[in-house]
């Protein structure tokens, strides 16, 4: 059944939509501020899920790439995806029916409420990576045999391109150059498909599992409960159906840059209280290994979060600073992500990682001293 987010839905979904980040997708707060301000205009957002969805409908997937580092000292117009939108269904000679987020991290599930406020359009309930990835090749619309061409960019000086590409790969090896001397961050608007492909090919109700994840943690703090055993307990009827803790400590080196178009870096965190020696996470924009005493303790695209120790807010890969007293989540990903042909596509392999991919729920855990 369609239901509403509202304004007063925004703080929960962002939050919930942190944690799927995986330190990635943009800064939800960013986010929220744009749609907010759209929704105290145009009202509430009609949300709904996959099955509801006509096998007819135009369905086509938005948000914003480049690297999140630029996005909280570049704060975006609003109006930029959009623009993007209107140029890709002026291509495809019709208008979207729907719109759905291509990851369901960060900022950028936000942004097609940003457009269903602005275009009276409903959002779908699911997306195309269950986290965030870096790179527009890395979706399972991709993996289950969309097209992600033609993509329709667009920035906040209303300059726009289209961009005809023979591969999803080559969609994204195009679209990073065009962001980048867009100032390094755009929006964009890709993968158009009709509603029966898009409930074969879409990770399903990652949207309703935000706002429920970001709702369990803020109820938890309300009633004075631990909010990392109460967001660990909702996962487990769900597709992610295993949290657990990963390791606590303070951050005590950290090295991050903008390269390519992405934030790149690695973080050292000092285990504290029960926790002993030292974790690193390898992350580029979104977190991918995680390793302690010389062991892999979670790797992409299984979902490491960290996250304030204290409050079990989600910290974003261009939040992090020396100092922070965080702890870190491992969560697994839905099994649509876990197949051989998705593996391929955004496994570790992907990223340059030597290590293969294991299960999280297989791995041994860090223990505490």
């Amino acid at each position: 059944m369609a239901s509403k987010v509202t304004l007063a839905d925004l703080e929960d979904l962002c939050r919930g939509a942190a944690v799927l980040g995986t330190g990635g997708g943009g800064d939800p707060y960013v986010g929220r501020l744009v749609v907010a301000q759209a929704m105290r205009e145009a009202g509430a957002v009609e949300l709904i899920a996959l099955e509801e969805l006509d096998d007819d409908a135009l369905v086509v997937a938005v948000g914003n790439m480049g690297a999140p580092t630029i996005l909280i000292e570049k704060i975006p117009n609003g109006d930029e995806p959009v623009w993007a939108l209107e140029t890709l269904e002026a291509r495809l000679g019709r208008r979207a029916t729907a719109v759905i987020p291509f990851e369901a991290g960060g900022s950028n599930a936000t942004i097609p409420f940003l457009v269903g406020a602005k275009r009276g359009l409903p959002v779908v309930d699911g997306d195309g990576m269950g986290r965030a990835f870096p790179e527009l090749q890395m979706e399972t619309f991709n993996v289950y045999g969309v097209s992600a061409s033609p993509v329709a960019l667009a920035d906040p000086h209303r300059n726009r391109v289209l961009i005809e590409a023979r591969s999803a790969e080559m969609a994204e090896w195009l679209a990073r150059g065009v962001a980048i001397r867009m100032g390094g961050r755009a929006s964009l608007a890709e993968y158009a498909m009709d509603g029966a492909t898009a409930k074969r090919v879409s990770v399903p109700a990652t949207l309703s599992l935000c706002l429920n994840l970001g709702g369990v943690i803020r109820r938890a703090r309300e009633r004075h409960a631990d909010p990392f055993a109460a967001l660990i307990a909702a996962l487990a009827d769900t597709h992610y159906s295993h949290g657990r803790d990963l390791f606590s400590g303070k951050i005590v080196d950290l090295v991050r840059t903008t390269t390519r178009g992405f934030a790149i870096g690695e973080a050292a965190i000092e285990g504290l209280g029960r926790w002993r020696g030292r974790m690193t996470i390898t992350f580029q924009n979104e977190n991918l290994i995680a390793r302690h005493a010389g062991e892999v303790r979670a790797i992409v695209p299984d979902l490491i979060c960290m996250l304030d120790a204290d409050t079990a807010e989600p910290i974003t890969t261009e939040r992090l600073r020396y100092g922070q007293r965080v702890r870190v989540i491992g969560i697994s990903a839905p099994p649509i992500m876990r197949t051989p042909e998705a593996l391929a596509v955004f496994g570790p392999a992907a990223f340059g990682l030597d290590e293969p991919f294991r299960p999280l729920e297989s791995l041994p855990e860090a223990g505490a001293g």
